[in-house]
């Protein structure tokens, strides 16, 4: 690496335009009302919170598929605007898990390489909040390595007939979809070129969902089972062998997002209630450079945000805003522990104890979610010339 050129890396500063601010009021007074009788501990599950009867009232106000046109129930709004809402609701720790995906990158990457009939027949739903998304990407003993996915889908005269194992699949139990990359190449030698995407109707048979406990108990994860299932011809998103590209593309959608450092938000709020009004020097200081941290992540993450609006596939940047994201909200339960120790109660009757029970169970999860911190690196070395 030349340290005389400047770094690849295409971050700007950016702000928030006048609507998206407006916006944001509209969505900080619904949630007011909406989440405040939420425990503080289930709020801090964040993301994976999942709550249909919530989704659904996102949709009925147009929360939901706000980038998208209007003929496949979007709102046409601009991604910055999106962005406002979602750390509304991240901030305000709401159960948005039943639509997340969906309208994370499901439906955006059906916009670009979905046909015209896969996108009539999802796309309303997830603008209403009604129809929910799993990704079938990760599988066993291949990680976030999905260049080495063994699940094959062969073509028939029938269709495709898919056989293999995705695994993390988180809420694959509750959803109608998946969108999943599968092995379409005969060679062993194409890791990459031999990759197509499939929209996947969960219900079909030869497809066994099966859940997975996590520490906490609860069961979000799953494990997806091809028992020579048959999916329509038409299951095919772009084209046959294109599968690389396209799923790239989705995961810039996934890594680069606000929810990619504010899963501990509840957290960190709690510990600002706690120090109160006149902290020690040691818990200000410790806050500070929290806060700091989030500031800093937040100009990184609205630059990816920006540069989705303008059209780019920002894949480097993202996997640079998961990765130190990720270092943030890990490090968030432990310096609560630290500053305070309190050991964390999932049963106490302060609210902080339970709220550090939850992220202190889920936290290991957030370097694993998205890409793991190995692979993600190596999207980053690569991308800095390093290998």
């Amino acid at each position: 690496m030349d340290l005389a050129q400047p770094l690849p890396f295409r971050f700007q500063l950016a702000t928030l335009p006048p609507e998206a601010e407006r916006l944001r009021g509209e969505v900080r007074a619904f949630l007011a009302e909406e989440v405040a009788a939420i425990a503080p501990e289930l709020r801090a599950q964040s993301w994976s919170g999942f709550n249909p009867e919530f989704s659904r009232k996102l949709g009925a106000r147009g929360l939901i598929g706000l980038t998208w046109p209007k003929a496949y129930g979007g709102h046409e709004r601009s991604a910055l605007e999106r962005y406002a809402v979602i750390e509304e609701l991240l901030a305000a720790g709401a159960p948005v898990a039943a639509h997340w995906v969906a309208d994370r990158q499901s439906g955006p990457l059906l916009l670009k390489f979905g046909t015209e009939e896969q996108r009539k027949r999802v796309l309303p739903g997830i603008a209403k909040g009604e129809t929910c998304f799993a990704i079938g990407m990760s599988e066993p003993d291949s990680g976030s390595d999905l260049a080495s996915v063994r699940t094959r889908a062969t073509r028939t005269n029938e269709g495709w007939r898919v056989r293999g194992t995705k695994l993390w699949s988180s809420w694959a139990h509750k959803a109608q979809y998946m969108i999943a990359v599968f092995r379409t190449g005969d060679s062993a030698d194409q890791r990459q070129m031999g990759l197509s995407q499939f929209l996947v109707d969960l219900s079909l048979p030869g497809i066994h969902v099966r859940p997975i406990a996590d520490l906490t108990g609860h069961e979000h994860f799953n494990e997806v089972v091809f028992d020579d299932a048959l999916l329509p011809l038409d299951a095919l998103i772009g084209a046959e062998g294109q599968g690389w590209a396209q799923v790239t593309a989705e995961l810039a959608y996934e890594r680069s997002g606000p929810e990619r450092f504010l899963s501990s938000m509840m957290l960190l709020k709690q510990l600002v209630a706690a120090a109160g009004p006149s902290p020690s020097e040691r818990v200000a200081i410790a806050l500070g450079r929290l806060t700091a941290r989030l500031h800093a992540l937040r100009r990184l993450s609205l630059s990816v945000a920006t540069q989705l609006q303008a059209g780019a596939n920002p894949a480097l940047e993202a996997a640079l805003v998961k990765d130190v994201g990720a270092v943030f909200e890990q490090d968030i339960p432990e310096i609560a522990h630290d500053l305070f120790g309190l050991e964390p109660t999932p049963a106490a009757d302060d609210p902080l104890k339970r709220v550090q029970a939850q992220l202190t169970q889920t936290a290991p999860s957030f370097s694993l979610r998205g890409g793991t911190r190995e692979i993600l690196r190596g999207i980053i070395a690569r991308g800095l010339g390093l290998r």
